[in-house]
């Protein structure tokens, strides 16, 4: 099949998506945070996107003067521009620790956005390659986008915390449970598990 000059062969057709998959190997989620020890603009929206549910749309929206003061335990609050509804998330001392590394490298001001690029603010077709990039760059193989950072918090929220698929549901501001596990993609493995059972 003969393309066009400038069409991508490896875009999805219009109207498809092409699913992306959460990090399952905590080794890889080390190996990624230790490859970007260097950069840490981009070590920090690593970190913030796995330990959030926030949408690549949303981390990039965050401006400096929202999160300069933020201790671990304090509320980060953003408007959700799918929904419209504010959706507070709880930071923990590794986001927190990744935020305060990153301003204090750069000479970013209150009004600045937190990952600005060359040209202003960070798209979400760069973050997407960003994250192909940084799972490339460490081994991994399959799918790989902006969605994979919120997707890899869920993911371990559920396989290691086991927390239940109702507050994960509520987290990603998704309609069902059904959808939640199915953005996950652990429900075929969940609904095997089950069968395991002798009594």
């Amino acid at each position: 099949m003969a393309f066009a000059k400038g069409q991508n062969p490896h875009h999805p057709a219009a109207g498809s998506t092409i699913k992306v998959e959460p990090i399952r190997d905590r080794k890889a989620i080390s190996r990624i945070k230790k490859v970007l020890a260097d950069e840490p603009r981009d070590l920090c929206l690593f970190t913030l996107g796995i330990n959030t549910a926030y949408r690549a749309n949303e981390l990039l929206a965050i401006k400096v003067g929202q999160v300069r003061s933020l201790r671990a335990g304090d509320v980060l609050d953003i408007k959700q521009r799918k929904t419209h509804k504010y959706r507070p998330v709880t930071l923990n001392q590794t986001a927190v620790a990744a935020i305060q590394n990153w301003l204090k490298e750069s000479e970013l001001q209150n009004e600045d956005y937190l990952f600005m690029g060359q040209r202003g603010c960070l798209t979400v077709s760069t973050l997407s390659t960003m994250v192909k990039g940084w799972c490339q760059n460490v081994g991994l193989k399959g799918n790989y986008g902006s969605h994979t950072l919120r997707k890899t918090w869920g993911y371990w929220q559920r396989m290691e915390r086991g927390t239940a698929i109702p507050l994960l549901m509520e987290a990603f501001g998704h309609a069902t449970q059904q959808q939640t596990l199915a953005y996950l993609g652990i429900q075929a493995d969940e609904i095997a598990a089950i069968y395991e059972l002798e009594l």
